[in-house]
């Protein structure tokens, strides 16, 4: 029986190792593996788990022990839909060149922050009508630089993200792409006040 279960675990283990994934959900585990029933998928991952082959994030999450998942693979996949903007985003296109403390990110669903190993992930809300600009960069989603300063203007002018556009280099920033991004949102009051305010320091 215990040389059953031995091959068994190294069956299962190699079909992990096998998908090329880090970063598992449940029901990408239980296709990977085989696995239909709810109670067998319970015992199985927990075997893993105990196996150091997998270590449970939080519930219905897992990650490949020693897998590589760099932290903005992770805040996609702690939270989606999501994208990396924001500070995080600015910060890693070189117009912010302080590091924000957390990972920001933009989803459609609320608003909401999780900690994993004592990292801060922070998830905005923002308008379905809103959700778009980014693309894939390595194994992440994240908006792309015209967006990423659009979002964090947006949600400045709702007085819930922080502006000082001394900080920030726009050399990196494409006119023509962020004005033909500026024309999709919503002219509200606050955000024509904000933009405003962007225009002392680009052409618009």
């Amino acid at each position: 029986m215990e040389y059953m279960e031995t091959i068994n675990m190294a069956v299962l283990t190699k079909k992990i190792y096998d998908s090329g994934l880090s970063l598992f959900d449940l029901k990408t585990l239980n296709d990977i593996l085989g696995v239909k029933k709810e109670s067998t998928s319970f015992g199985v991952i927990n075997r893993l788990i105990k196996s150091k082959v997998l270590v449970k994030i939080e519930k219905n999450k897992y990650l490949l022990q020693n897998g590589k998942a760099d932290d903005f693979s992770l805040a996609n996949f702690l939270y989606s839909p999501s994208y990396i903007s924001f500070e995080t985003a600015l910060n890693i296109y070189g117009i912010l060149s302080q590091f924000p403390y957390e990972i920001t990110s933009c989803t459609s669903r609320k608003t909401k922050q999780k900690t994993y190993e004592e990292k801060l992930f922070s998830y905005t809300h923002i308008k379905k009508e809103l959700f778009w600009g980014y693309e894939k960069k390595e194994n992440f989603l994240i908006a792309l630089p015209e967006k990423a300063l659009l979002d964090q203007l947006y949600l400045a002018g709702k007085g819930l993200k922080g502006l000082s556009l001394d900080e920030y280099d726009f050399s990196f920033i494409n006119l023509k792409k962020l004005k033909n991004y500026l024309n999709k949102y919503p002219k509200t009051r606050q955000f024509k006040k904000i933009t405003a305010l962007l225009g002392e320091y680009v052409k618009l």
